[in-house]
């Protein structure tokens, strides 16, 4: 099937890796539907279902601070998309167009099994180097740095992660058809969103192949128990074959043993890249410089290459949450505009701007309204002056867009009046001194 459409149920299907080689293959890349942005209205049904489920478990709904910050995360992940394809494919093609070695038929089922099963088994070792080298662990951290655990946080992902997987995927393209490749690519994602959940029982027998949110929430555990363990992504197979798993057994504590205590998203994408360069300046002999590069999380000489698990701190009971907050009204507020932004976002990832330059000019955007979100939750003492000047440049990037983004004069009056409205309003406020905090 080179250019059949995805039907709305083989969509759902495909998050749960439910289908068919004949169904989901394709000869050209062009051809490969985009899975992971037709899904996404099912994803948001599984949020919102999702919540039901934790008030009839009796558990708290997903905290609106840490979802707005994993959201944020998302975002920041994908914001090269604006500019250009996937850097991975990118790379891809050119390898298979120029090195591959093997013509495997695209329309083979086996050709479909190898590719399954490749980036699968590619995903586990791009897994583990992210966790057990200190470059990896500063790209992949951002992933586990939520104490929440719950659909957002599948959706929480680094800026620099697809360059780190473009190495690890290469290989296949020696051998793997491009199209093969990306359908699986995709379909490994998919998968692992659902499995980021807690209300989800043990699966039984399923539990013996496959990862299952109970696996998985091993794998975001900071008890000393759970770390570096759990790899896998649709196949646990690999972590039983390599030693690396761990059945769930106590509760978890979620996010990192070195807990972060902000909401910024753009410091928590960036700020371990400073750490490792301090850390590597305190050793004078190059092989130690490398070694911190290259070995575990927390490695010093004298240790071995994994920070030592007895070394770890414990989990503290009751489990604590960092949660800075804002007051209700003030989430509200939050909430409205960063789903104007999204929203917003999401139509311009549909239908790419015109030009590279209003592509770049949202970028920007977009990168300062996130750092504006996170230092409102952050209580930052500019924040009131931040949100104030977004709502301003809100107005100059409607006005610049507009065209661009095909927005009719009745959107382009109601959001005007919007970020109008607002900018008075954060003066009111700062004259008033009305506080947002809680």
């Amino acid at each position: 099937m080179d250019s059949k459409p995805a039907h709305s149920i083989q969509n759902l299907r495909s998050m749960f890796y439910l289908v068919t080689p004949n169904e989901t293959s394709y000869e050209r890349v062009e051809n490969v539907p985009d899975f992971r942005r037709e899904t996404l209205p099912y994803f948001i049904a599984m949020f919102l279902l999702e919540c039901f489920m934790l008030r009839r478990q009796g558990k708290n709904w997903p905290r609106i601070n840490d979802s707005v910050n994993s959201i944020s995360h998302a975002v920041l992940s994908t914001l090269p998309m604006l500019l250009f394809r996937s850097t991975e494919i990118l790379t891809y093609i050119w390898i298979y167009d120029n090195l591959h070695f093997v013509d495997l038929p695209w329309d083979n089922p086996w050709t479909w099994i190898l590719g399954m099963l490749t980036v699968d088994f590619l995903f586990y070792w791009f897994h583990r180097i992210g966790h057990e080298t200190n470059i990896g662990w500063a790209t992949h951290h951002v992933h586990h740095s939520s104490e929440d655990y719950n659909l957002t946080t599948a959706v929480r992902q680094s800026m620099f992660d697809h360059y780190f997987k473009m190495l690890i995927y290469s290989p296949m393209a020696l051998f793997v058809p491009p199209s093969i490749f990306y359908v699986h690519l995709q379909f490994n994602f998919l998968y692992q969103l659902w499995i980021h959940t807690t209300v989800l029982p043990n699966f039984g027998p399923l539990e013996y192949v496959l990862n299952t949110p109970s696996h998985h929430r091993v794998h975001h555990g900071r008890n000393p128990d759970y770390v570096d363990k759990n790899y896998a992504g649709v196949l646990i197979i690999w972590d039983r074959m390599f030693n690396t798993f761990q059945e769930e057994k106590e509760e978890v504590a979620y996010g990192l043993c070195l807990r972060n205590k902000f909401w910024n998203p753009i410091k928590g994408q960036l700020y371990y890249f400073p750490l490792m360069y301090n850390k590597i300046k305190e050793y004078p002999e190059f092989v130690n410089k490398l070694f911190v590069i290259i070995k575990g999380p927390g490695w010093k000489p004298g240790y071995p290459w994994r920070f030592p698990p007895d070394r770890l701190p414990k989990v503290k009971q009751p489990i604590e949450k960092f949660d800075r907050n804002l007051k209700s009204w003030a989430n509200i507020y939050v909430i409205f505009h960063f789903l104007l932004l999204i929203t917003f976002y999401c139509y311009t990832l549909c239908d790419q701007l015109r030009t590279f330059q209003a592509s770049f000019g949202l970028m920007l955007f977009i990168l300062y309204s996130l750092y504006t979100f996170g230092a409102l939750y952050d209580h930052n003492a500019w924040s009131y002056l931040l949100e104030f000047l977004r709502c301003l440049s809100s107005l100059l990037v409607i006005y610049l867009t507009q065209e661009h983004v095909g927005l009719g004069t009745d959107h382009v009056t109601v959001l005007n009046v919007i970020f109008a409205a607002s900018s008075l309003g954060w003066i009111f406020l700062y004259m008033k001194n009305i506080s947002i905090y809680m």
